[in-house]
């Protein structure tokens, strides 16, 4: 049942079920058990009904033409307070009209009469529109919220898609150097260099249309990576695998791991005296998985090592943000005088 068809039901049963009890207690005080006024009884039962759900209808279209709930609470408050006097006041009259017909008013002081038919009817109308505004005010704090989450989902989702276009010009640019620097020194190796770099290629083009790949998708491309950078490098470079089998499934933002190893190539490889060692380890816990990535290499110091002339590590943090909040972690630190080491932890719950 949906939200217009429950609104209906809870304004005829709610209206019904007050009218016929209220009626029911008036007619049993008044006329105790004389069956002769039950027609008045059912008539003015029905007339009442029928006048509190137009009534508090026509309230809440009012209420929803003019956005009152976009109103500050005393504007909400006076103008809800109008209403209700309104409303209550129209009730009243109706009902001392009504009732005219089967009860003697001659004796009556009339204005003490007008107050007890007044305060008598404004109870249920009372009770009814501030159940309203309570709905109306919590609904449309909900939707706000939702429309919020989904602005923000928006945005980081444009923002993911905007950090995974970098990576590709970014690998390119690293791998077309590596290629470059063997085309006049080994022709042979610089072509067994671009098959490499094809397979990778058509492994990132794949990627960037997806949020997550699994990681062994992701660690196919890190070795077409490290077998063309081994081109290049040959016995300088010394590449070393330590991967849980039970971790191959798990889904890691595509290329991410990609930019690290090439972070460790250009910042520890590169920069060693004779040679350098890249390792790669993964592993899984009960919340997270474990990704390790060891290289030769030295941090500066006098900076932060994330501040690496690129967009490499800051790139990473921002899509682990992104897609996993607080929970995921990155650092990168000195191991010991000639290893670094970067640690990704991403939440499983994911």
């Amino acid at each position: 049942m949906n939200f217009k068809q429950s609104y209906w039901v809870f304004q005829v049963v709610g209206w019904t079920f007050y009218i016929l009890a209220t009626e029911l207690s008036n007619y049993l005080v008044l006329f105790s058990f004389n069956y002769e006024e039950v027609e008045n009884l059912m008539f003015n039962a029905t007339i009442n009904i029928l006048l509190g759900i137009s009534l508090t209808h026509f309230f809440r279209v009012f209420f929803k033409t003019y956005n009152w709930v976009k109103l500050s609470l005393p504007s909400l408050a006076a103008r809800s307070l109008i209403g209700i006097l309104l409303m209550t006041a129209l009730m009243a009259a109706v009902n001392i009209s009504l009732d005219e017909n089967i009860l003697d008013f001659s004796n009556s002081n009339w204005i003490l009469l007008d107050i007890t038919y007044f305060i008598n009817l404004s109870k249920p109308i009372i009770i009814w529109v501030l159940i309203y505004i309570f709905y109306a005010y919590t609904t449309e704090r909900r939707n706000d919220a939702i429309e919020r989450i989904k602005m923000q989902a928006s945005i980081q989702a444009s923002e993911a898609k905007i950090l995974r276009a970098q990576i590709n010009p970014h690998f390119m640019f690293n791998a077309l150097n590596s290629i470059r620097a063997l085309i006049l020194e080994d022709p042979k190796k610089a072509q067994k260099g671009i098959t490499q770099l094809s397979n990778i290629l058509r492994s990132s083009l794949v990627a960037d249309r997806k949020t997550t790949i699994s990681l062994k998708e992701e660690l196919k491309t890190i070795e077409d990576y490290l077998a063309l950078e081994k081109v290049r490098y040959e016995e300088r470079l010394q590449i070393s695998w330590n991967t849980d089998p039970d971790t191959l499934n798990v889904e890691v933002p595509p290329m991410m791991l990609q930019t690290l190893v090439e972070n460790a190539i250009k910042h520890g490889v590169q920069k060693a005296a004779k040679w350098g060692f890249v390792e790669i380890n993964t592993s899984k816990t009960n919340e997270y998985l474990e990704i390790r990535i060891r290289n030769t290499g030295v941090l500066e110091r006098n900076n932060n090592p994330r501040d690496d002339g690129g967009f490499g590590l800051p790139n990473t943090e921002k899509r682990l943000n992104i897609l996993y909040g607080p929970n995921a972690r990155f650092e990168i630190f000195q191991e010991d005088n000639q290893t670094v080491c970067a640690v990704i932890k991403i939440p499983l719950a994911n």
